[in-house]
């Protein structure tokens, strides 16, 4: 039992490089989720949502608003890693493969700023896919040490 929890106390530069790429990624998500906090969610209930063909979109367009503002902050944080983790990965998953995808890969294209373009939203989903296997790689290999999670884990022994 020591052993594991002297293993557990040693932290590596790639536990400190992974918490990097977690903390940006939630503080982005977050972020991203901002506006919708502040100045309502009306505008993606009635634009992107029922394109796709969701229920409810105002209710939906209030758990999107509340997985990126809440999540991301929980993410950033690493506490409930790997349950917050996975509306996350869900909410990524939809956007690139339903909302983005017709669009191609890469965000900024030419193509892909220009009037009549072929997804629901400009831009292709390069960035929505980098954030999606952010959130995918917390949900398989947790928080990681540098994390509220890791610090619980630690402090139970």
């Amino acid at each position: 039992m020591t052993e594991i929890v002297e293993a557990r106390a040693r932290r590596s530069p790639a536990d400190l490089a992974f918490a990097i790429v977690r903390i940006v990624a939630g503080l982005t998500i977050a972020y991203h989720g901002y506006p919708k906090l502040t100045n309502g969610v009306a505008g993606l209930a009635g634009s992107v949502i029922p394109k796709i063909g969701l229920p409810a979109p105002l209710v939906v367009a209030y758990i999107v608003m509340i997985t990126e503002v809440a999540g991301g902050l929980l993410l950033a944080a690493g506490l409930f890693t790997r349950i917050v983790a996975i509306p996350l990965v869900i909410e990524f998953l939809v956007i690139v493969l339903i909302v983005k995808f017709a669009n191609g890969f890469i965000a900024f294209a030419p193509t892909a700023i220009n009037p009549g373009f072929a997804g629901m939203v400009p831009g292709g989903f390069e960035f929505e896919f980098l954030l999606g296997i952010i959130c995918l790689a917390s949900l398989i290999g947790g928080p990681g040490a540098y994390s509220l999670d890791g610090a619980i884990a630690r402090r139970r022994g």
